[in-house]
């Protein structure tokens, strides 16, 4: 273990093999052995029913919360239980601290119905700007990573995002109706015409990396949670591609974001989902 890095680029440098044990540990430990035999008293509503946390969630954040801040000094968790319980917790993202950000389980629902497609999510972040990014699927052991300016990988193999093929449909996995507002359920239904072929999305987290893969061409998304988007969309950028909210800004971290925002395998893309997005699909945004 490094001890007392000075910086986010010391530590960087020499010691991301420390954070990829502390998320494999907490996964070995408290989440793995709850999957597909969870109990009823270990599955909790939130805000409701399809809002769920279990005893795995808060478990592997708790574990989380302690041995990362040990690996940075100076750094601070934002953990989205710990929002849960207060959320003043979440104006970290504002100050000066480097910041970790975890969502122990993304994907709780599939977790709790026994579906593998849910995943374990930390950023480093300083300042708005998030400088490394760790995605791990318990369930199929895959570990993903990204270093701002240094790339992105799977398992130790560069991911790289290309581009959808010329005249092909977009994949396009977008939130579910449940979690948007009226105008961001008309918004959505640009995505409803010829070209597209939008679905509900799983994981954000796991979505986030079949773009990488290129695997799927783009998301739109109606909220802005940092744990459920930062570890994603910088392993999106480092494969090449691109994020952009309905401003033509790029998502911001720290909130305030035009909702829904899109991520895609390109640019174009995104410029083109954009339009659909904002009912301008012309030139501007990659289409005619």
């Amino acid at each position: 273990m490094i001890e007392d890095p000075e910086t986010i680029d010391e530590f960087l440098a020499h010691g991301t093999s420390d954070v990829e044990e502390a998320i494999r540990t907490a996964a070995a430990t408290e989440i793995t052995p709850r999957f597909r035999r969870l109990a009823a008293h270990e599955v909790d509503e939130k805000s409701g029913p399809h809002d769920l946390v279990t005893d795995a969630d808060r478990k592997a954040e708790e574990y989380l919360s302690e041995a990362l801040p040990k690996l940075l000094r100076g750094s601070v968790v934002v953990g989205e239980e710990a929002v849960h319980l207060n959320p003043a917790t979440y104006e970290a993202l504002h100050g000066d601290a480097p910041v970790w950000i975890v969502d122990p389980v993304d994907g709780t629902r599939q977790f709790v119905h026994g579906d593998p497609g849910f995943c374990t999510l930390i950023a480093l972040a300083q300042g708005g700007v998030v400088r490394a990014s760790w995605t791990y699927a318990p369930a199929h052991d895959q570990l993903a990573w990204a270093i701002r300016g240094g790339g992105a990988f799977l398992d130790g193999e560069r991911l790289r995002s290309g581009s959808p093929e010329p005249g092909r449909d977009l994949d396009v996995a977008t939130s579910h109706p449940l979690y948007t507002t009226d105008e961001q359920k008309r918004a959505l239904f640009g995505l409803q015409t010829q070209g597209v072929r939008p679905r509900p999305c799983g994981s954000a987290g796991l979505e986030y990396l079949k773009i990488a893969q290129g695997r799927l061409d783009a998301v739109a998304f109606s909220w802005e949670a940092a744990w459920d988007h930062a570890a994603g969309l910088l392993l999106v950028e480092e494969a090449g591609g691109a994020h952009l909210t309905l401003t033509g800004e790029p998502f911001r971290i720290t909130g305030g974001n035009a909702l829904p925002f899109t991520a895609a395998r390109d640019e174009a893309t995104a410029r083109r989902v954009l339009g659909l997005l904002t009912g301008r699909a012309d030139t501007e945004t990659g289409e005619g």
